[in-house]
């Protein structure tokens, strides 16, 4: 099922995720719903409180050629444990529909997390892989994208964000 995701000015975007604790056929069911609602928006991450959910819980598929077969990662309860190198990239994300910036992240991250079933595991990433975790990452502690913007940047997204916003609701 495609789920609606939530778009910034929405507060629920700033709740921080609470630990997953069951491991369950409903946690199941949100991991394939979100999946189906990354592929269908379309992008390449999507954290359970875009959804308005509030769980440390995200996924990436960074797979974005057609020919390239689809790698789903599942990420619970992750914790960046170690960060390398510099890097900036102009990213997107699903809550800020049509909005691209240059953010600046790290170059490499070793992650540690829990896949679908409870089960621990550590990945290094770098490349696009990288910056979706940090990205998706942030979405779980309630840190947005227009953070890591300089103040003016900050604002013209906010009011562009705040006036589309209004425009939904008006409709």
């Amino acid at each position: 099922m495609i789920l609606p995701i939530l778009s910034y000015p929405d507060k629920r975007l700033r709740e921080p995720g609470k630990e997953v604790e069951r491991f369950d056929a409903e946690l199941h069911r949100l991991i394939d719903d979100m999946a189906e609602t990354m592929y269908a928006a379309p992008g390449v991450g999507l954290a359970a409180p875009q959804v308005g959910v509030s769980q440390r819980l995200f996924i990436v598929d960074v797979a974005t050629d057609e020919d390239e077969p689809s790698d789903l990662r599942v990420f619970i309860n992750p914790q960046i444990i170690s960060t390398e190198g510099e890097t900036t990239f102009n990213e997107g994300c699903l809550s800020f529909p049509g909005i691209r910036e240059d953010i600046d992240r790290a170059a490499r991250v070793k992650v540690r997390a829990l896949d679908k079933n409870g089960t621990p595991f550590e990945l290094e990433a770098d490349g696009l892989l990288a910056i979706a975790i940090q990205h998706e990452n942030d979405h779980l502690d309630g840190k947005l994208m227009i953070d890591h913007l300089s103040v003016l940047r900050r604002r013209l997204v906010h009011r562009a964000m705040t006036k589309r916003a209004a425009v939904d609701a008006a409709q």
